[in-house]
């Protein structure tokens, strides 16, 4: 079975082909571009994309979303949080938060693909909290800056097994992957 994931981060394409290898799927990247309506939550921004991208492109198309929401700034930067790293970084977030004590913040994932015409989402979330300071060299984005619930490490830090197994990319792609192996059998 193949999906088409629509992206132009190569990071999440090949994180999101790691996740899905052992249900058998392949992945391959769509390039189109992907309409994002402005919205708090990632679930109606990958809802809504890929309810525009199913006629079109029809099955197996897959749109995900991705926000970081830090309570101790009122969810900021949320779903925006791919135009705030590229506009202040790492840096400019961890500036942000200087003199915060309560730095619990969670990642959530949204992915929505279509199957016989339908949109149907599969959501990941991971609690955990931001760094004083970035650690760790693999991963991308927000990666050296984000622990985990129950980790010591950065996602930075974990080698790619360990970072597949907690992350919030891994649980959504995990729940589409078990759902479309369930139906499809």
């Amino acid at each position: 079975m193949k999906i088409r994931v629509v992206t132009g981060n190569p990071h999440k394409l090949l994180e999101i082909s790691k996740i899905l290898a052992p249900f058998g799927i392949s992945v391959e990247r769509l390039d189109v571009k992907k309409i994002e309506i402005q919205d708090d939550d990632v679930i109606n921004i990958a809802k809504n994309a890929a309810e525009i991208l199913c006629p079109i492109y029809g099955d197996f198309i897959v749109v995900e979303d991705t926000g970081l929401y830090i309570g101790a700034l009122g969810g900021f930067p949320g779903p925006y949080a791919e135009y705030v790293y590229r506009t202040i970084g790492l840096k400019g977030l961890l500036k942000l938060m200087e003199g915060i004590v309560d730095r619990r913040a969670v990642f959530k994932c949204a992915a929505a693909i279509c199957v016989e015409g339908t949109v149907h989402i599969f959501i990941g979330e991971t609690q955990g909290y931001i760094t004083r300071e970035p650690r760790g060299n693999r991963g991308f984005g927000y990666d050296p800056v984000f622990v985990p619930e129950g980790e010591t490490l950065t996602y930075a830090e974990m080698d790619e097994e360990t970072k597949n197994k907690v992350s919030h990319r891994a649980k959504a792609f995990t729940a589409l992957g078990n759902w479309l192996i369930s139906k499809f059998k």
